[in-house]
C-alpha cells in the first residue's frame, strides 16, 4: 500500500458535498486518493477533469487517481477508507464494504452521526470480516462546511480547527489518530466512540430549527439557515436540548462540552447565547435555508442522531424529554416513523444489553 508519493492512499466513499471536498483537499495535499459514488454522472465528471476543483477558503485543484462506481476497485490497496455519506446509508455501505475490506485497513466514518461505528461493527461481524482485522473509527462531525457547485467543483466555506475522533475498540484510538493526522492535524483523540457520538452537533443544530421554521421553509422567501433560523427563542430551546446531551454524557462517564464551548473549539467563535454565536461563524453566513421539511436535517439527524442518543439515555436512566419531543414531532410532521426505523439499540443488535456490557463493548469491541 501507499502511493507514488510515499503517502498513504485514501479511498473516499461518497461523492456528495463532503466526499468531493475531502477528495479534492487530499489531492491538493499530495495524497493518492480515489473516490467512489453511486452516481455515474458524478464519477464521469470527476474522471473527465482528472480531479476536483476546490474554491472558497481553499483554492486549487486536487487530482484523484480515479473516480468509480465500483466499490471494490475504490478500496483495493487503500489504507484509509473514509466514509462520507448520509448516515441513513451507513448500513448499506457497511454491507458493501464487508465484501471488500482487507486486514489492516481503517474504516473512518466521517462523520459517524450518533453510533455510526457501532452500526458498522455488527454488520462486519455478521458478514465474515474477522474480528479485529479492520479498525473502525468515527468523527464527531464533518471537518468541512461545504457545498457542491457541480460534479468536480466544490466550495469549501470553512474547515474546523478541532475535531474529535474515536475508535472501536477504544484502545486503538491513538494508533488511528496518528494516521489520520497525517492529513488532518486538527483531529484530536476522543476517549471512545460514545464521546464522538454524543458530540454530534448536527443532531443538536438541525432538527429543532427545521421543524420550528416550517412556515419559513414553505414560504416563497429565500432565507439563511443559521442566520435566520436560529432565532433567540429557537436557540434557547436548542440549548436546553443540548443540556440533555451533556447529561447523557455524564451518565456514561464523559465530561462533554456544551454547544457554546464546541463552537469556540471548532470555529473560534463565542457569544453569550447560541443564537448569537452561530451568527459570528463566517462558515455559516452563506448557508441557505432549505425549501422543504423533508431533508437530511430531519430525516437523517433524527433517526441517526437524536434517536440513538435517547436510546443511550433510556439505558442509563437519563430524562431527555426535549429530544424525545423533537423526534416525535418530526415523525408526526413527515408522517413517517423516524424513531422505530432509527438507531435504536434493537436495530443496532444490542437489545437487552446491560449498562456494563454496553460500556465494555465500547471499550473492547
Amino acid at each position: 500500500m501507499g502511493g507514488v508519493t510515499g503517502r498513504r492512499t485514501w479511498a473516499v466513499i461518497g461523492g456528495g458535498n463532503g466526499g468531493q471536498s475531502a477528495a479534492g483537499h487530499l489531492g491538493m495535499m499530495g495524497f493518492p486518493v480515489r473516490i467512489y459514488d453511486i452516481f455515474p454522472e458524478s464519477v464521469d465528471a470527476i474522471n473527465r477533469k482528472g480531479g476536483i476543483q476546490v474554491t472558497g477558503v481553499l483554492e486549487g485543484f486536487g487530482p484523484v487517481e480515479f473516480a468509480t462506481t465500483d466499490l471494490g476497485k475504490a478500496v483495493e490497496g487503500a489504507e484509509v477508507l473514509m466514509v462520507i455519506a448520509p448516515a441513513t446509508a451507513h448500513r448499506d455501505i457497511a454491507l458493501g464494504l464487508a465484501r471488500h475490506v482487507r486486514p489492516g485497513q481503517i474504516v473512518f466514518v466521517h462523520p459517524g452521526a450518533t453510533l455510526g461505528a457501532v452500526e458498522f461493527y455488527p454488520v462486519f461481524a455478521a458478514n465474515g470480516v474477522p474480528r479485529g482485522s479492520v479498525t473502525l473509527c468515527e468523527a464527531q462531525s464533518l471537518v468541512y462546511a461545504t457545498r457542491l457547485v457541480e460534479p468536480g467543483t466544490v466550495s469549501i466555506k470553512g474547515i474546523k480547527q478541532s475535531l474529535a475522533v474515536g475508535a472501536l475498540p477504544a484502545e486503538r484510538g491513538g494508533a488511528v489518530l496518528s494516521i489520520l493526522r497525517e492529513a488532518y492535524p486538527q483531529m484530536k483523540a476522543a476517549r471512545n466512540v460514545l464521546e464522538t457520538s454524543l458530540t454530534n452537533l448536527n443532531a443538536v443544530m438541525h432538527p429543532t430549527p427545521s421543524l420550528l421554521s416550517a412556515s419559513l421553509i414553505e414560504s416563497k422567501w429565500d432565507w439563511k439557515y443559521y442566520l435566520d433560523g436560529i432565532s433567540p427563542t429557537i436557540g434557547a430551546l436548542i440549548e436546553k436540548l443540548d443540556a440533555e446531551r451533556v447529561a447523557i454524557g455524564s451518565a456514561v462517564g464523559l465530561d462533554l462540552p456544551n454547544a457554546l464551548r464546541m463552537y469556540k473549539e471548532m470555529y473560534d467563535v463565542q457569544a453569550p447565547t447560541l443564537s448569537e454565536t452561530v451568527k459570528l461563524n463566517k462558515a455559516y453566513w452563506e448557508i441557505a435555508g432549505q425549501k422543504k421539511i423533508d431533508t437530511r436535517y430531519v430525516t437523517e439527524d433524527i433517526p441517526t442522531g437524536l434517536v440513538p442518543m435517547t436510546a443511550v439515555a433510556d439505558l442509563f436512566g437519563v430524562p431527555c424529554d426535549i429530544m424525545r419531543t423533537i423526534s416525535k414531532l418530526g415523525s408526526y410532521m413527515l408522517d413517517r416513523d423516524l424513531i422505530g426505523t432509527g438507531r435504536t439499540l434493537e436495530n443496532l443488535g444490542l437489545a437487552g444489553i446491560t449498562r456494563q456490557s454496553f460500556l465494555e463493548f465500547i471499550e473492547r469491541g
